[in-house]
């Protein structure tokens, strides 16, 4: 799974994406995309591993695109363009950094503070770039439907709602399209109908996120059903240059639990649809992605196909469980270790044993 930083430009996204995966690049190279790997943090693997002694803990990763910043005019190609919007199309989500400082040594792009501005001017170039697509694929579409199947004729229909909704100024997302339209539509990659995470970029006098531009950009995410995260990349860029003990002492002074990156990375890892379950042993407690809603057999393949192949059962339990029984042992004892089949739902933290033969 696949998330891409958008926004405009000197807003901070570049900062965030090294801070986020610390690999210090510099920028956009020649219009392509900078690529790293995000670890999503999870203190539960710390709470397994207090129980289960283990050589190593590995948590969940998922990897981020930072694109060239989008000015306006990119959805006509201007500027980056339709670079950045090919790089956008191959995603599983948005995130759309906004943003929320004042800083007259980094100019803005229009020489104001305007979140919910900013924001409407992105988006806006995303539905064009819809609209454009959609008015491509019609004619075709069209052709098809003449045949008389079921499918095309479904999937004109379908195009051509989102031309209505579009020409409107609004997102395909709005639609509230069912499963079936939306795998008829799934080959155009349409960029509104990519989940987003709205990131507010503040800066280090406003670390409670209260502003006047954080409240409206927060009051704008409410309206739109949108998440939204506060983070100052600036901040959090230093803070991933220290070592972990002048980290701690940092945060403590600033009067912070833990950096905005964690809490901003297991936020993208929910806006992609991802929960984590575990496995846990001498060698490693290890947490895995899967999608939201996946069986045993496939959240079994992201450790190794011929464990999703040759799957007889999965034993598995809580966290909760552990720390309430102390070992494995005493969780079985408890009656608290189910063994579930092919058609049982893995749930969110869910500790798992997989039994296998091929």
């Amino acid at each position: 799974m696949e998330a891409g930083i958008i926004g405009l430009p000197y807003i901070g996204k570049t900062t965030l994406f090294n801070a986020l995966t610390a690999m210090g690049v510099a920028g956009e190279s020649g219009g392509r995309p900078n690529v790293g790997v995000v670890q999503v943090p999870d203190p539960r693997l710390e709470t397994i591993a207090q129980f289960i002694p283990t050589q190593k803990i590995i948590h969940a990763t998922l990897q981020l695109v930072d694109v060239a910043g989008l000015a306006a005019g990119a959805s006509e190609g201007k500027g980056s363009g339709n670079k950045f919007l090919a790089h956008v199309r191959n995603v599983d989500a948005l995130i759309h950094v906004v943003r929320c400082f004042a800083d007259e040594s980094v100019p803005h792009l229009h020489g104001r503070v305007d979140p919910v501005s900013d924001v409407e001017e992105v988006e806006l170039e995303l539905i064009f770039a819809d609209l454009e697509v959609v008015e491509n694929s019609l004619k075709n579409a069209q052709r098809k439907a003449r045949t008389g199947d079921r499918e095309s004729t479904r999937r004109l229909e379908v195009l051509n709602q989102c031309k209505a909704v579009l020409e409107d100024g609004r997102p395909v997302s709005s639609m509230g399209l069912d499963d079936a339209d939306l795998h008829l539509l799934k080959s155009h990659a349409l960029l509104t109908l990519k989940p987003v995470l709205l990131v507010a970029n503040i800066g280090e006098d406003d670390l409670q996120a209260q502003s006047e531009p954080v409240r409206k950009l927060r009051s704008f995410a409410e309206e739109k059903g949108r998440e939204m995260v506060a983070v100052c990349a600036k901040l959090d860029a230093e803070l991933v240059e220290l070592v972990p003990e002048e980290r701690a002492e940092m945060l403590s002074e600033l009067g912070l639990a833990e950096p905005a990156l964690n809490t901003l990375a297991r936020a993208i890892y929910k806006v992609l649809g991802l929960q984590s379950f575990f496995t846990a042993g001498p060698k490693e407690v290890r947490a895995w992605p899967i999608r939201i809603g996946s069986t045993a057999p496939i959240a079994a393949g992201a450790i190794h196909s011929d464990i999703e192949r040759g799957f007889i059962r999965v034993e598995t339990y809580s966290v909760d469980d552990l720390v309430r029984h102390k070992t494995e042992q005493a969780i079985k004892a408890a009656g608290k270790l189910r063994v579930e089949g092919k058609s049982y739902i893995i749930q969110d933290g869910d500790v798992c044993h997989y039994l296998f033969n091929v």
